[in-house]
Formats: structure tokens, sequence, C-alpha cells
């Protein structure tokens, strides 16, 4: 029987934080835990970024940028029997969101609920077809009243789904906010990683973990105003579509452990991109293309158009079932991440700067 796959305490840390845009103590506090002794310098701003430099009298200015918010739910109303309503916190499949095991965030601690609707048995046959809308949809945390209730929560608490980090088969995982904790592992990894090879490295390095990437990359804009970097590369998640239903005239073919996606593309300087393929060969690292002819759904969407421009890349892992409770990606995509920005990084030159 071979050994079980061995995950990496800071990842395995990074996906049981609850951390919903707006609200990302538990996962601030791991980044800081695990990145901030290796860093030259480390800071945290009014956006709740980290951003942790390494070498830094170094040039270029390279920034890595990968995001700790994750989807959420937060509670806007308490009706009189106390069943709790709520809005969602970014961009949610609505048919996944019913009879759910929920964690809400409070002042007293972890209340536990379920998101609730009504049965099929008492919807007649037109209702059975709808999609429910968010406002027919509750959390029942046990509660009589209005007034139990709110003992127990209060408005602006947030919930995640109670669906934690699982192998599935050899390094094959399910976790619930994979996107984006895993690119904040990588990145933050990547760092550590270059801290023992410093005598190496000509950039000074700044790793990011962003906030609020899911509600419009509020974090990165911020963050790139204060970096000013010359280079970045932002990692995120991108779908695998070797599943089931998915045609990939539409949508690429990209697939679980074919290695990260190296995007192409409006948004990519096309210097970092060869020099992500360049760094990727070296290093023996098998990679994938991803293209995309507008500004990606990611923190380089801001980077690339910060200050004066950014010479920007993107890095994805595959993942498939993107922003549901069970987020499956192979382990091994997320190490050969590792191992493509530490190579990029130590093959930057004193004084690149990407401009074409």
């Amino acid at each position: 029987m071979s050994k079980p796959y061995s995950v990496p305490t800071f990842l395995t840390e990074l996906l049981a934080a609850r951390s919903p845009s707006g609200y990302e103590a538990e996962a601030q506090a791991v980044f800081d835990r695990h990145v901030k002794p290796a860093a030259d310098a480390y800071a945290k701003d009014a956006m709740g970024n980290r951003l942790a430099t390494l070498n830094p009298k170094g040039d270029p200015t390279l920034m890595l940028a990968g995001h700790i918010d994750e989807l959420g739910l937060i509670i806007t109303y308490v009706n009189d029997k106390g069943f709790v309503y709520f809005e969602t916190i970014g961009g949610h499949d609505r048919i996944m969101i019913p009879g759910r095991r929920v964690q809400i965030q409070t002042s007293q601690g972890i209340v536990k609920g379920v998101t609730g609707k009504r049965a099929v048995h008492l919807m007649d046959e037109a209702d059975r077809k709808k999609v429910p809308e968010i406002h027919e949809l509750w959390i029942d945390i046990g509660a009589k009243s209005k007034a139990e209730a709110l003992a127990r929560v209060a408005i602006g608490d947030v919930a995640t789904y109670d669906h934690g980090f699982e192998l599935i088969h050899g390094s094959v995982g399910a976790a619930r906010a994979f996107d984006d904790k895993v690119g904040a592992y990588v990145v933050g990894e990547t760092l550590i990683r270059l801290a023992k090879a410093r005598r190496k490295l000509a950039a000074r390095v700044v790793s990011v973990a962003t906030t609020q990437e899911e509600i419009g990359v509020r974090g990165a804009t911020t963050a790139v105003y204060a970096v000013d970097p010359h280079i970045a590369v932002a990692v995120d998640v991108g779908h695998a579509t070797d599943h089931p239903d998915c045609d990939p005239r539409k949508h690429g073919g990209t697939t679980l452990g074919g290695g990260p996606m190296i995007c192409r593309g409006a948004n990519i300087n096309p210097k970092i991109f060869d020099a992500l393929v360049a760094a990727a060969k070296r290093a023996k690292i098998p990679y994938q293309i991803e293209a995309d002819p507008r500004p990606t759904g990611t923190d380089a969407r801001a980077i690339q158009v910060g200050r004066a421009g950014v010479a920007t890349g993107l890095v994805s892992i595959p993942l498939r079932y993107m922003h549901t409770p069970s987020e499956l990606v192979d382990l091994e995509d997320v190490e050969r991440c590792v191992l493509l920005l530490t190579e990029f990084a130590l093959g930057l030159k004193r004084g690149e700067r990407a401009h074409w």
C-alpha cells in the first residue's frame, strides 16, 4: 500500500481558515504565522492585505499575488420566528446553497446552522423547476424566536459552508475554498523557498495575500499601488475542463493534474508569458496554455493597469467544480506552481522591465 500524500501544514491551515471577503482574519493569521518568519519585511494594510518582502534592495520588483478571501454568506435579517436571512458574498450558484451545514462567525464564537428552503414535497410542479431566489432561502440555527436568534448572531455576521479539506485519492483533494487558498499558499511558499536561495536572487520579491478578490479584485487594486512592481504574477485557480458536460470548443482543453495553466491574452505581458514558459521548461515542469481574450477574472486584471502599468502574468491551478462547496484540485499541480514561480523569480535579471 502506498503512503498517503503528504499535505503541507501551511496549506491545510489555509484551507481550514474561514475567510469570506471582508472577513479574512483567520486566513491572515495563517499567512502571518508561516510567511512572516521568512520575510525581510512584513506589512499589513487598511484593506487587510499581507505584504511579505524578500531582498528589499533587489531589482526588478516582482509582485506575486494570491487572494485569501472566499465565498460566503452575510446575515441581513432575522424574522420573528428566529430564522436567519442572508445575502451572498461572491459568485454563488444558487442551486448549491440549500441543505448545507454552515458555520457562522460571531463575536461569541462559531454558531452552527443549516441552509433551508421549502421541501420538494411541498412544491407544485412549476416551483420544482425553479432555482430559488436568495430571499427564499434562510439559515436555521434552531432558534425559537427573533430575540433568541439575535442573542447568538448579529446582522453582518458571516457564514461559510461547513465542508473541510480531505484527500479523495492520491494527490487529488476536495475543499470548500481551494479558490484561492491554493494561490495564497503558492505565493507564500514561493517566498519561503526563495529565502533559502537568496544568493541567486536579483529581484526584490513581494508576495501579497490579497483580500476581497471575489467581490471585485479590491485588495490587489490597492496592493499594486503600495508595492509599485515592475513585474507581477497573479496566482489563482482555473477551470479544468476535462469533466463531462464541458465543451472544450467553448471553454478550452485543460486537465486536472496536467500542470499549471499559463495564461495568454490581452491581460498578459507577452514577455512575461514567454519567461514563464521558459521557466517551466528549464525546471521540467508540465504546463498548459490558457487563452483569454479579455481582462481575466483574477487579480491580474487590477495589477496590469496599476499605476503606470505592470508587466503581468497569470498562472492558474486547474480546478473542477469552481465556486461549489467541494472544489477538486490535484495537489501535485499546486507543488508544480511553487516550483514554476521559484524558477521564474530566480531567472529574472537585474534591470528587467519586460517592456515591449
